[in-house]
């Protein structure tokens, strides 16, 4: 199976399966001196692991991370970091009366046909497990970051139709919140809305919003490497993601272009925009503004209410999906939509280095030439 790696000089490579052995992934490219140990890691996935909250799976795992290579004395060596989380509650009878069937709104079918073969156990390499790599990779990247002043934080921005409203979004909530929104009011009514979810035996699909502050402008290629387009590309690897925004994204098409043009203004001596409608990036490069990212989840496909399944030998019939499913997928992807941020700006600032001759002399302390 090939595309399973991320990223050019930060390069990361995820690695198995929801109900086999482990979860992990390597990590490429990390600068040596870096401080880390386990619980920089772990704090990031305890944000994505299951029963949270009744809104989501009840599958029972500690997720705790093992550091197997490119960590010594709590520094990083700058050979590859090797990070494993071993699974303990798989319930592979949970998917027996499947193994024949191809779920409504799985990746069932498209596997078989892409490689004549699938692991029915939870979905395998499509199951949001996968997510572990990913979150674990983005710990260290968010690392690095913040090493240089520059944060990453995302959030629930929208639960099916009940938004925050950027009036009452609180920052300091998040971590405090079951569905991490910001706003309290748009909680309390999302909070009522999935109880009806559950009454109904289906499930719904919500927005997260990722902000990067502190970037400094110029990070991203012009051409096939833009900030956004690899934004776009990492979100998008996310199983669940169907839609991704920068700045204003598709209302952009609804604007006029004295409206939807950031126009320049000074404080201080230096030039600012007046709004950030691009959301931080123009040209594919970032502008210094707050870099501004939204992904959007669909509902989970696993639903208890009977549905309609294709079957191996042809035929369609009814089903009804048992296991543990998250009734919302959105409060435990908050975590990934902040790695991949973290994991594609991280690999852009790096590629950055070498974009003048003046940024290879600072590295290598030579002296400007007239």
């Amino acid at each position: 199976m090939a595309g399973s790696t991320f990223g050019t000089l930060f390069r990361i490579t995820t690695w198995g399966e929801s109900h086999g052995r482990g979860i992990g992934v390597v990590i490429d490219g990390c600068p040596a001196g870096l401080s880390l140990q386990t619980e920089d890691i772990q704090v990031f996935l305890n944000r994505r692991k299951p029963g949270q909250s009744r809104y989501t799976t009840a599958r029972q795992e500690a997720d705790t991370v093992e550091i197997l290579s490119g960590v010594f004395e709590r520094k990083t060596t700058g050979t590859p970091i090797s990070l494993v989380v071993f699974n303990k509650d798989q319930r592979s009878r949970d998917y027996s009366d499947i193994v024949s069937c191809y779920r409504p709104g799985h990746a069932d079918y498209t596997f078989d046909q892409k490689y004549g073969f699938r692991d029915y156990r939870g979905g395998g390499r499509s199951s949001g497990r996968e997510t572990i790599g990913r979150v674990a990779a983005g710990a260290v990247a968010s690392k690095i970051l913040g090493e240089l002043g520059i944060t990453v934080t995302a959030y629930t921005r929208s639960i099916g139709e009940i938004s925050c409203s950027s009036e009452n979004m609180e920052l300091s909530r998040i971590s405090s919140s079951p569905l991490y929104m910001p706003d309290a009011e748009a909680e309390e009514r999302a909070l009522l809305f999935l109880e009806e979810c559950l009454t109904n035996q289906t499930s719904c699909g919500g927005v997260v919003e990722c902000v990067v502050r502190h970037l400094p402008a110029g990070i991203g290629e012009p051409v096939f490497d833009k900030l956004d387009a690899n934004l776009g590309k990492a979100l998008f690897s996310i199983g669940a993601v169907k839609g991704v925004e920068i700045g204003d994204g598709m209302a952009a098409a609804k604007a006029f272009g004295h409206e939807n043009n950031d126009q320049y203004t000074l404080e201080n001596g230096k030039p600012v925009k007046a709004a950030n409608h691009a959301g931080g990036v123009l040209g594919g490069i970032s502008d210094g503004s707050d870099l501004l990212v939204r992904a959007a989840f669909k509902p989970t496909p696993s639903i208890a209410r009977p549905q309609t399944a294709l079957f191996q030998n042809g035929s369609c019939g009814e089903i009804r999906i048992h296991g543990r499913h998250d009734p919302i997928i959105v409060p435990r992807a908050v975590v990934v939509v902040e790695a991949m941020t973290a994991l594609t700006v991280v690999d852009l600032m790096m590629q950055n280095m070498s974009a003048t001759m003046g940024s290879i002399r600072k590295v290598y302390g030579m002296p400007e030439q007239n």
